[in-house]
């Protein structure tokens, strides 16, 4: 959850709303995790990494966002967690689904049907015994994506991935902005400014904001081993421009193309890290 990264914090005290959008204040220090905490989250991924992957597999043109809310929500509570969305800072759901020109926050809907050719977000959390694990997947939905739309959702994993790859003991968040923003542009898409990825843990945001992109406006911290992110590269077809609609949440891009996001929870261990919402993993 990106913005949500920014936007929603169980102590709203924790953020700054500036022009751009609110971003986390740096008051209390990025949190290092004890071996417990670190298996407790691994456990909270995993929910959220299965959810995701039977979503993929489940969704189908004539769905509705509604459909894959009322799943995702049935299968956290069954693995006895519970959405680390749903009632946070008042957000309806236990996803965010965001399809095609909608870039994050997309409130699901039984009147709202995934068609043949979306590029769909959805991007859950689940809470589990004190912890978060945050994730979010790009679908390519039917036989009717274009090749440019398959391209986008390819560029940003790939930029995640890049991203990843400089996680490191004694690299820093400018590191990986740098790995992302460079694959992003590469490609000649925009990464998305208004919106960052953060740290994870007993809060679903937590410091520090992690960027995507080069900037001296927000703290370049040192990674350390026990640290947990949430990265999330938000990559535009065109323009990075961005604006919010009427119901205060779903946020569109301002040229109307197509966006694209992927997210994984991290764990920054000795040698690199450890992707804790793998779906691969299982």
């Amino acid at each position: 959850m990106n913005l949500f990264t920014d936007l929603l914090s169980s102590n709203s005290s924790q953020w700054d709303h500036g022009a751009n959008g609110p971003r986390i204040k740096q008051r209390r220090g990025v949190e290092i995790k004890s071996a417990r905490e670190v298996e407790i989250m691994r456990k909270a991924s995993q929910i959220v990494a299965t959810v995701l992957k039977e979503i993929d597999s489940l969704v189908k043109p004539g769905m509705t966002t509604g459909d894959l809310d009322d799943f995702a929500e049935r299968r956290i509570k069954e693995m006895n967690a519970q959405p680390s969305f749903k009632g946070y800072q008042g957000f309806p759901s236990s996803i965010c689904a965001s399809i095609n020109n909608e870039v994050v926050h997309g409130i699901p809907s039984k009147k709202r049907v995934i068609n043949s050719g979306d590029l769909l977000k959805v991007d859950t959390g689940a809470f589990f015994q004190g912890y978060h694990g945050d994730s979010c997947i790009t679908i390519c939905v039917g036989d009717e994506v274009s090749p440019q739309a398959k391209k986008l959702s390819r560029v940003a994993q790939e930029a995640l991935m890049a991203g990843l790859a400089q996680v490191k003991p004694q690299n820093t968040l400018l590191d990986i902005a740098g790995a992302i923003e460079d694959k992003v542009n590469q490609s000649g898409f925009s990464v998305v400014e208004d919106y960052t990825g953060h740290g994870v843990g007993r809060n679903l945001h937590e410091e520090p904001s992690v960027f995507n992109f080069r900037t001296n406006d927000l703290p370049n911290v040192t990674l350390r081993a026990g640290m947990t992110l949430a990265i999330e590269p938000i990559v535009n077809l065109g323009k990075k421009d961005c604006l919010t609609l009427n119901d205060g949440w779903t946020v569109v891009t301002k040229d109307g193309k197509l966006s694209a996001q992927w997210e994984h929870t991290i764990l920054v261990t000795d040698d690199g890290c450890e992707i804790l919402t793998d779906r691969e993993s299982f």
